[in-house]
């Protein structure tokens, strides 16, 4: 089961990372038929400022002017757009307000089925410095968020699906071949598993060159087995494939090289959407793959309904 044909909301701040999303959003409404719709969140304002009518109306109609040319542009290279959005930020002592929140609430309160927006693709410590508003987007949506870096990809081109073959991949491969299919792309499919943590000598010892040999066989034929399972499901269901790569290391290191020695356009992932607290202490293979691939990275994970369970899972 694919996400495609679904509600489709590009989140825009009238950058040029934001036109990038935007012409990808486009496409991607025009070649799964779906809908689209776009959100521009106003610069925050503290709140003793809405006191002032004439502030908070300046305020108002520059994040308007930003919503009304976005939408124009949209209009003149043949976008429709189903319905536009504009919130507010505000900033109260005691409250702290992202951005972010404005567009998962309002992804939430529309029922989108994919978020669309664009990252500024900070170098790597700048970036865990400061995150961003797609990091945050990436890891508190409720649904699948789409992150366009670089130069916005254009289609037919090359899709890299990344798996693990469990449970939560099966919706980002769907997703993949449905996508492939429908705009004539290269499907290529990567798995890969980790480096046996007794790969790692400790200080003072020496692992038996025969045994580590042995070992390395047994774990590529692993995922060798792993990979060709999930590449057999996905022709099953109709999906074409064109390449397939079986990969023993660091995933997101393995999945960011891949793409970019097959000069990818598009990296698609699942992700296993855990809640906050856990996603603060451990990251993810996604979070990883979205913050240093040098293409569009598209995390798929289940829609779901925000609950206590998000918030608990990091105790199972």
């Amino acid at each position: 089961m694919s996400i495609f044909p679904t509600k489709i909301l590009l989140a825009t701040d009238g950058s040029k990372e934001a036109e990038m999303a935007a012409t990808t959003a486009i496409n991607l409404a025009n070649n799964t038929n779906s809908e689209l719709h776009i959100l521009t969140v106003g610069s925050g304002y503290p709140s003793y400022d809405v006191r002032v009518p004439e502030v908070a109306e300046v305020l108002r109609q520059q994040a308007q002017r930003i919503l009304d040319e976005q939408a124009n542009k949209i209009d003149q290279t043949g976008g429709e757009i189903a319905q536009v959005h504009l919130r507010l930020a505000e900033h109260r002592p005691g409250f702290e307000h992202h951005p972010s929140d404005d567009v998962v609430g309002v992804a939430e309160e529309i029922g989108a089925g994919l978020i669309v927006l664009g990252s500024r693709g900070l170098g790597g410590v700048r970036r865990v410095l400061m995150g961003s508003v797609s990091d945050s987007v990436v890891r508190h949506a409720h649904c699948p968020v789409m992150v366009v870096r670089g130069e916005s990809p254009v289609f037919p081109m090359r899709i890299l699906l990344a798996t693990d073959g469990s449970e939560d991949a099966k919706l980002a491969s769907s997703t993949a071949a449905d996508l492939a299919k429908s705009t004539n792309s290269e499907l290529h499919v990567v798995c890969v598993e980790h480096t046996p943590a007794v790969f790692y000598e400790l200080p003072g010892t020496i692992l038996d060159p025969a045994l580590q040999s042995r070992m390395e066989e047994g774990v590529e034929e692993a995922t060798k087995a792993k990979l060709n399972e999930q590449v057999q499901k996905i022709r099953d269901a109709g999906g074409e494939i064109t390449g397939v790569h079986a990969r023993v290391g660091d995933p997101d290191t393995e999945i960011v090289g891949l793409a970019g020695r097959l000069s990818a356009g598009l990296i698609v992932v699942g992700s296993r959407g855990l809640g906050p607290l856990r996603r603060a202490l451990m990251g993810s293979v996604s979070d990883s793959v979205v913050r240093y691939a040098h293409c569009p990275v598209m995390v798929v994970r289940q829609q779901k309904e925000r609950s206590a369970r998000d918030e608990a899972d990091f105790l199972t």
